[in-house]
């Protein structure tokens, strides 16, 4: 009996980098069960990916980030997919269904999602429909593509195995009575008992405490670790761009508290921001709830995953109700997800208001839910002012509300050059949206806001980013426009000091902003290294270069000023030099590949096409590295 039931269980795993990912692989898994059919649904992080052949159907929901890249979470499962060892019919009893979700604005688009369909049929698994691909810039983001996948996914499982729906892949359990049941439980407890476990802990010991009490319960390993690497407090927070100039980009300095901190230049640092103390209040206030009470938080159902299941037992310390929504609900940010919708619809008392929620989440209201939601960037505290008849248990809020997650930032300074230290060179994110409502990014201005007088501690995890520390001994070509300064300010720092103790490789790089008046970020910087003896100076081979493009009528960008350097750009690739690409995702790292390959071919004398996999090559050889951000 236990090996049929298992036979017929499905097996969904997803790769989620902002959390996409797992909103479609639990709409997907939530449909699946309301036709009757039970799933495992598992970060593939927490799947041993030696196993996979003994799965008789596997479901993948996969997003691609920055210019084609793998989530943190696939990293060790596509390493293990690409060993040599693995025979082309390894996979041959697997059934599978691979949905991609991706932006179609990138080079790379869907590119996960496509090489992992190929590598699982090389292995000789077998698709069962053929791959789905979400698109940020659909009307309805990815669900646009999902919807249609789904239906066409069902009727193939069905042919595949009538077993796993009973009663036929159209006909769903009736949503009135199978009224899915919230997937945390949570114990309220004294207030005495709560404060006991807390009144003699130091700040930060405390502060670490609450997070890990908090943000374990997340899913997909959002942070990597639960435990900071570091508490940070800003000490500098600096204006870089000319005030009124349309941008407000910082230069801002932090020094570890407690413990001391450890990266290299092009790592990247991830931080948990803080929330607006009255949006918090107010979601208490709408919910209902007791700031004051005393709360833990638990999985209902967490036989998927042991090891979770022991670090969950050992995290028995009740946290303040309060607390866990500021560092671990993201109320008064993030747009919330179409099932929140449709759960909300459950529990509306109004008439209008029910009928409403439904219509958002059917299929046909799908598109306006999109220009409802996540276009105007609604947060969950103005849906739930949108809607003022809903009482929902917190339970559902703590499943539903998206997670408040860590925002991560290319790091700007060199540790050898400031111990303890880590800067950051951040951009104030603000936009209207179509209905003309103001909108500011959360992390960077709580960060723009913040006194350095006042004693701030921020949880802090530092990470590989997609650009690794180069030797002294590594001629480097570095294009950097806007923040994308920012790693390679890092960069020259170092090198100017290794420069101190010995010979070192040249550097040229390219910077560009909008007008040399108003956003030359670190301009003092730059000329200080590009001057006699600097690394960045004509006298040890290097240069600096900036591209100002509102100066002049004609525009112009980092790819212009590549193009007038291409003798001193061949020369330094002919001599092995490593490319450093970062900035804007948007046509930036393409316009700047395309500069290289017009270089390539026209110095080196070859066809397009030649200096096209030249530059491949290059790549292939970790000699071409990209960072870039939306």
């Amino acid at each position: 009996m236990g090996m049929e039931e298992k036979a017929k269980k499905l097996l969904i795993l997803y790769a989620s980098e902002t959390g996409n990912a797992i909103d479609a692989a639990e709409r997907l898994g939530r449909q699946a069960e309301r036709r009757g059919c039970p799933v495992s649904l598992l970060s593939i992080d927490d799947f041993d990916p030696s196993s996979l052949p003994d799965q008789e159907i596997v479901i993948f929901v996969v997003s691609t980030t920055g210019q084609g890249d793998n989530p943190d979470s696939i990293k060790v499962f596509w390493k293990f997919l690409l060993q040599r060892n693995l025979t082309q019919n390894w996979l041959s009893r697997v059934s599978y269904a691979v949905f991609g979700l991706g932006d179609s604005s990138y080079q790379k688009y869907n590119f996960v999602a496509k090489k992992l369909d190929k590598r699982l049929s090389d292995l000789g698994a077998i698709a069962m429909v053929e791959r789905g691909l979400g698109d940020d810039q659909h009307p309805s983001g990815y669900e646009g593509a999902l919807d249609p996948w789904m239906s066409t996914l069902w009727k193939a499982l069905y042919q595949n195995d009538p077993k796993l729906f009973p009663k036929g892949p159209e006909l769903m359990t009736s949503n009135m009575s199978l009224m899915d049941q919230p997937k945390v439980q949570i114990t309220y407890h004294d207030v005495a008992e709560g404060t006991l476990n807390f009144s003699s802990t130091p700040d930060v010991k405390l502060l670490e405490m609450q997070i890990e009490s908090t943000r374990f319960i997340l899913p997909g390993k959002l942070s990597g670790k639960y435990s900071p690497d570091c508490f940070l407090k800003m000490v500098k927070n600096d204006p870089l761009s000319k005030a009124g100039c349309g941008k407000d980009v910082r230069h801002f300095e932090f020094e570890a508290v407690s413990s001391t901190i450890e990266y290299e230049v092009g790592d990247v640092v991830h931080i948990l921001p803080g929330q607006d103390a009255a949006a918090v209040d107010a979601f208490i206030k709408r919910c209902n709830l007791n700031p004051e009470s005393y709360i833990r938080v638990e999985p209902k159902d967490n036989k998927e995953n042991e090891q979770s299941c022991d670090l969950r037992n050992t995290l028995k310390a009740p946290v303040r109700l309060k607390t866990f929504v500021e560092l671990a609900m993201d109320v008064a940010s993030a747009s919330p997800r179409r099932y929140f919708f449709e759960v909300m619809s459950y529990f509306a008392t109004a008439e209008h208001e029910k009928e409403r929620l439904q219509y958002f989440a059917s299929p046909e209201g799908r598109d306006d839910l999109y220009e409802y939601n996540q276009k105007e960037r609604r947060t969950v505290l103005e849906v739930l002012e949108d809607f003022p008849s809903v009482q929902m248990p917190f339970e559902w809020f703590v499943q539903l509300v998206p997670p408040l997650k860590t925002r991560a930032f290319s790091i700007s300074s060199s540790h050898s050059a400031h111990p303890n230290q880590v800067h950051l060179t951040v951009s104030v994110v603000s936009w209207t949206t179509p209905y003309k409502r103001k909108r500011t990014g959360l992390c960077s201005s709580w960060l723009a806001e913040l006194d350095p007088q006042k004693r701030v501690l921020m949880p802090a995890w530092f990470q590989k980013g997609s650009l690794p520390a180069p030797p002294p001994s590594l001629p480097l070509i570095l294009v950097g426009p806007g923040t994308g300064c920012a790693p390679f300010r890092g960069f020259v720092e170092e090198r100017a000091l290794q420069s101190q103790s010995g010979p070192t490789a040249p550097v040229l790089f390219f910077f560009g902003c909008r007008n040399e008046e108003n956003d030359f970020l670190y301009r003092d910087f730059w000329l200080f290294h590009s001057q006699k003896g600097g690394v960045l100076s004509e006298e040890k081979s290097g240069g600096f270069f900036a591209a100002f493009s509102r100066d002049q009528q004609q525009k112009v960008y980092v790819q212009h000023k590549m193009r007038e350097e291409t003798f001193k750009i061949w020369n330094l690739l002919t001599e092995g030099a490593a490319v450093y690409v970062a900035g804007s995702a948007n046509k930036m790292p393409s316009d700047v590949l395309l500069a290289f390959e017009e270089i390539v071919s026209k110095e080196g004398a070859v066809p397009k096409e030649a200096a096209v996999r030249w530059l491949r090559a290059l790549e292939k050889v970790g000699k071409y590295h990209v960072e870039a951000w939306s």
